[in-house]
C-alpha cells in the first residue's frame, strides 16, 4: 500500500497555512450545556461511554493518535487498518482489490495563500485585494493566472425543463460565473440540488466559462468564515482519473467572503445585500451586470497520494439473491490538523463527522455476523476515503466497483447523524426518489420514529454525502439524520452543534451524546438494511425521479 509520495512538504505547508483559526473562549464555555450542571452531566455520561461498543470505536477513531484522519495521511491509514481489523474479526470477506483495501489514486493540491492573490477592480476607486476576499478551492485543479470578466448567473440553476434557466441569454465564454447559493422557492429542493450537482459543471465547461465564484448569504452560513478559511488552507484532492472528476481540466473555483461580496456588485443595478435578502426568502434573482474586474494568481504545490477505501462483504444466504448486494456506507476521513483553537489541541477529531457513522457501520456488521439467519442478499460494508474532499472515495467505488459490479441494488449511508438529542424524528435524504422512502417510513413506524421532510433544503445535504455518488449513477440510496420539532430545545441543540462543532476541533471525544439514541438508530438502520436485503424484489425508482434510468 503506497503512502504519501513526495507530499510531506504539503502537509507542513498546510499546517502553516492553517494558522487562521476562529477565536473562542475556553472549550467548555463555548458549547451548549457548558454550565456546571452540563459539565457534571457529561462527566456522568463518560462512565456510560466506557460500556458502549459503539462509543468504543469512536474513542479509537477520534483519538489524537489518528491525527484527524486526513485522506492519504498516516493517521487515516491507522484508522483504515483499525476498520479492516474489525472486518476481519467479524468474519467479513475481503471486498477490495488488495484484501479489504481498494486503493484510490489522488492528485494533491495545496493553495499557498501567502503567494496567491486576488485583485478586484471596481468601476470607480482603487483596486481591492486581501487574503480574506475569497477562498480558492484546493479541490479543483486551479489555473496559475487568470484575468477575466465576471458574469452574474443568479443561483446558477439551469432547468429549462422546469421553466427556470439562470443562464438564458448569457455569454460565458472566457468569463467567471458568479452565483449565490440556493434557488427560488418555486423549485423543489430536489430540483435545485440536481441542478447544482449535475447540471452546473457540465454547462459551465460546455459554454466556455473559465471559473466559478459562489457566495453564501449571511443568513445561510453554516460556519464562521474563519473556519472556512482554515479548511481552504488544507491540502485539496481530486481524482487522478480525469474521467471521474467534476471539472475535467484547470478551472478557477472560489468561495467569496459574504462580508466582502458587495465588491463584486460595485456600480451594478443591485447591491449584494438586496440580492441576499431575495435569496434568503426564496425569490427569483434579477439579471445584474457586473462591472468589477477580476485578476487572480494562484500559487499551488502539488503531489500524488494513494489512500484506501475499506470494503468487507457479508455473503447473502439466498442462491438467487446473493449475487445482488446492498451497500452500507460511511466515510472514514476527516480534516486532519491545524492551528489549535483556544483550549483545543489542533486536531480535527471528527467524532460525530464521521467516526460515529463508521462506528455504527461496524456495530451493525458485528450484530449481523452474530445472527443465525443470514441476509438473503449480500451486504457490502463500505468505508470510504475522500468524502470531505468532494465524495471522492465513493465516486471512485461507484465508478470502479471492486465487488458486485453492475449488481448493487441500494445504498444506505451513515454520515454525521447527530445522536445528541432523543431519537423521535429522522430526515431520510433521497426518500422522494425511490421505493426506499416508503420502506424506510414503514420501518420507522415500527420503531416509533417519524420520517420528516428536510427542514433546510437550501443546505443541499441530499447531494453532500456519499449516498449521492450512488444515486447519481442510478442506484437508489438513503441517508438518515436526526431532526427535531420546529422551535423545540432539541432543534436549538442541533443548530448550535452545527455552528459550534461542525468541521471544528470541538467535534471531539468530550462532547455530550445520547447513547440510547445512538443505539436506537443503529437498530433502525439494521432493520432497514435487512428489509432491503430480504425483499423479493430490489428497490425501484419512482416515476418522475430525476435519476431514473441513469
Amino acid at each position: 500500500m503506497k503512502r504519501w509520495v513526495g507530499v510531506l512538504a504539503l502537509l507542513a505547508l498546510a499546517c502553516a497555512a492553517g494558522a487562521v483559526a476562529e477565536t473562542r473562549t475556553a472549550q467548555e464555555a463555548s458549547v451548549p450545556g457548558a454550565s456546571a450542571a452540563g459539565r457534571a452531566a457529561q462527566t456522568a455520561s463518560a462512565l456510560t461511554k466506557e460500556t458502549s461498543p459503539w462509543w468504543a470505536h469512536i474513542a479509537v477513531l477520534a483519538s489524537s493518535d489518528m491525527q484527524g484522519r486526513l485522506t492519504g495521511s498516516a493517521g487515516y491509514q491507522k484508522a483504515a487498518d483499525y476498520v479492516a481489523g474489525r472486518f476481519r474479526e467479524y468474519g467479513l470477506k475481503p471486498g477490495g482489490t488488495d484484501g479489504y483495501f481498494q486503493p484510490v489514486d489522488f492528485e494533491v493540491q495545496v493553495v499557498d495563500q501567502a503567494r496567491s492573490s486576488v485583485v478586484l477592480t471596481p468601476p470607480t476607486g482603487a483596486p481591492v485585494t486581501g487574503a480574506d476576499l475569497m477562498i480558492m478551492s484546493p479541490g479543483v485543479q486551479q489555473p496559475a493566472d487568470l484575468k477575466a470578466q465576471m458574469v452574474f448567473v443568479g443561483y446558477g440553476v439551469h432547468l429549462p425543463q422546469a421553466g427556470h434557466d439562470d443562464f438564458a441569454g448569457l455569454d460565458l465564454r472566457g468569463k467567471v460565473a458568479v452565483l449565490i447559493r440556493g434557488g427560488p422557492d418555486e423549485l423543489s429542493g430536489r430540483l435545485k440540488a440536481f441542478a447544482s450537482a449535475e447540471e452546473l459543471a457540465p454547462l459551465l465547461e460546455a459554454r466556455g466559462a473559465v471559473g466559478l465564484i459562489s457566495i453564501s448569504t449571511p443568513g445561510r452560513q453554516e460556519a464562521p468564515w474563519t473556519r472556512s478559511m482554515t479548511a481552504g488552507a488544507q491540502p485539496g484532492l481530486y481524482l487522478s482519473d480525469p474521467s471521474l472528476r467534476r471539472f475535467h481540466g484547470a478551472f478557477f473555483s472560489a468561495q467569496m467572503n459574504p462580508d466582502r461580496a458587495e465588491l463584486l456588485f460595485s456600480g451594478s443595478e443591485r447591491t449584494f445585500a438586496e440580492l441576499a435578502a431575495l435569496a434568503e426568502t426564496g425569490q427569483p434573482l434579477p439579471v445584474v451586470t457586473l462591472k468589477t474586474g477580476l485578476e487572480a494568481h494562484v500559487a499551488v504545490t502539488t503531489g500524488k497520494v494513494t489512500s484506501p477505501n475499506v470494503v468487507g462483504v457479508l455473503p447473502g444466504s439466498d442462491p438467487t439473491l446473493a449475487p445482488e448486494a446492498v451497500v452500507l456506507s460511511a466515510h472514514l476521513d476527516h480534516l486532519g490538523t491545524g492551528a489549535p483553537d483556544n483550549g483545543a489541541d489542533g486536531i480535527f477529531h471528527g467524532a460525530m463527522d464521521n467516526a460515529s457513522g463508521v462506528a455504527s457501520l461496524l456495530e451493525i456488521a458485528r450484530q449481523l455476523q452474530r445472527q443465525h439467519a443470514r441476509p438473503r442478499r449480500s451486504i457490502i460494508f463500505l468505508v470510504v476515503c475522500g468524502e470531505e474532499k468532494g465524495l471522492l472515495g465513493s465516486r471512485y467505488f461507484v465508478g470502479r466497483p471492486s465487488v458486485f459490479a453492475g449488481h448493487i441494488v441500494a445504498d444506505i449511508n451513515i454520515d454525521m447523524f447527530l445522536p445528541i438529542v432523543p431519537l423521535t424524528r429522522l430526515v431520510a435524504y433521497g426518500d422522494a426518489e425511490s421505493s426506499l422512502g416508503d420502506l424506510a417510513r414503514a420501518v420507522a413506524a415500527e420503531h416509533g420514529i417519524q420520517i420528516v421532510a428536510d427542514p433546510a433544503p437550501a443546505r443541499f445535504i441530499f447531494i453532500r454525502s456519499d449516498q449521492y455518488a450512488f444515486i447519481r449513477t442510478g442506484v437508489p440510496a438513503l441517508m438518515f439524520e436526526f431532526a427535531a420539532a420546529p422551535g423545540s430545545p432539541e432543534e436549538r441543540t442541533l443548530t448550535d452543534w452545527r455552528f459550534l462543532r461542525y468541521h471544528a476541533q470541538q467535534d471531539d471525544l468530550f462532547q455530550p451524546v445520547d447513547l440510547a439514541a445512538a443505539e436506537a438508530f443503529d437498530r433502525f438502520v439494521q432493520d432497514v438494511l435487512l428489509r432491503i436485503s430480504d425483499a423479493p424484489a430490489p428497490p425501484v425508482w419512482l416515476e418522475g425521479s430525476l435519476y431514473k434510468g441513469r
